[in-house]
């Protein structure tokens, strides 16, 4: 079949269906990240903050295209893997989803990033070993599990600290009057960051499939450009996941971790889309799941310890140190699966 003048596998039309709705399993699943601090402090409705969202998610199509390339190249050797390339994306995608939808049944804020790098991680070692593993893009993104959630929570602090400091002689009202408006810029900028940022995963695996469809010889060197549909495509899915959103992962994120006004829901935003702009920038996959939690907590803890429920946040860690390794597996499984029934 052929897309946009190039001739598709059945297998691989299916992977870019299947990624496709990865997208929108993200956006639905991450819908919380932006929009639920700005419902917490009750500066705008639900539909009027998902639908933000969604327009901001939308417009991250402009900012870097670093992170697509990481998820392409940078996690597993393609050019090992490139005689069952499609069946390794397809089982890295559908493992993904599998663990995007549980975590999201059971209202855990988790990583759709981290659960894709698990997959293609499961998959490619099911068929070529250890050695399948690109251990510099894969062992950076390891790292960032603990960096990103640490320098949001540091970042969401020092500014809340700051803003405490500087407003403590103002009146709560006044305060909060002037924050509820600057929310709104904070939220559409996680937002922005958020599009940026996750948008990108499956762009990696859609022009990976793409390369795999139209290079004849190794694709260990290829040159990795993005074609605008598949731009326009991946954007267009988070978007419209994020507008239908996760309510589940919202309540959890607005209210069970800690209690916010408009000037803290502005720090853990800004805090949040500081450390975003940056992953972006430098290609590294992070969750924006972890980093807005963890910016969550830090504006917590500035009114005291006690103000932040730990016990959830522990939950939520949980959660993210199982993602890859449980994501490798259900990926590993689905690819001996797959084996057995002679796609490869």
């Amino acid at each position: 079949m052929e897309v946009f003048g190039v001739t598709l596998t059945l297998l691989a039309l299916v992977t870019i269906v299947l990624t496709l709705f990865f997208d929108f399993v993200n956006g639905f699943n991450d819908s919380a990240n932006s929009i639920s601090t700005i419902i917490a402090t009750k500066v705008l409705s639900p539909l009027q903050a998902v639908t933000m969202a969604a327009v901001f998610n939308f417009f991250g199509i402009f900012i870097w295209h670093n992170i697509a390339k990481t998820i392409g190249t940078g996690i597993i050797d393609i050019g090992l893997i490139q005689d069952e390339i499609f069946v390794i994306l397809f089982c890295a995608v559908g493992a993904a989803i599998v663990w995007d939808l549980i975590t999201w049944w059971f209202g855990i804020p988790t990583s759709s990033s981290h659960a894709l790098i698990g997959g293609l991680i499961g998959a490619g070692v099911g068929f070529a070993g250890v050695g399948a593993i690109e251990w510099s893009g894969t062992g950076l993104t390891i790292i960032f599990i603990a960096v990103s959630p640490l320098v949001g929570l540091i970042a969401a602090f020092l500014l809340t600290s700051f803003v405490m400091r500087i407003a403590r002689n103002s009146s709560r009202l006044k305060v909060n009057h002037w924050f509820r408006r600057l929310q709104l810029v904070s939220a559409a900028t996680l937002s922005l960051t958020h599009g940026a940022n996750d948008a990108q995963k499956g762009m990696g695996i859609v022009t990976l499939v793409i390369i795999a469809s139209t290079t004849t010889g190794s694709l260990a060197n290829v040159q990795f450009d993005i074609p605008l549909w598949v731009l326009l495509a991946c954007q267009t899915a988070i978007s419209l996941g994020t507008f239908f959103g996760g309510w589940r992962i919202v309540k959890t994120m607005a209210s069970r971790i800690t209690h916010l006004d408009p000037s803290q829901g502005f720090c853990a935003e800004t805090g949040a889309a500081a450390m975003l702009f940056t992953t972006a920038a430098i290609g590294v996959p992070v969750s924006t799941t972890h980093t807005i939690s963890g910016a969550i907590m830090g504006v917590g803890a500035t009114r005291r310890l006690s103000a932040v429920r730990w016990g959830v946040g522990r939950r939520i860690v949980v959660a993210w140190i199982l993602t890859i390794p449980a994501a490798a597996t259900v990926s590993g499984l689905l690819f001996l699966v797959m084996r057995f029934l002679g796609f490869t």
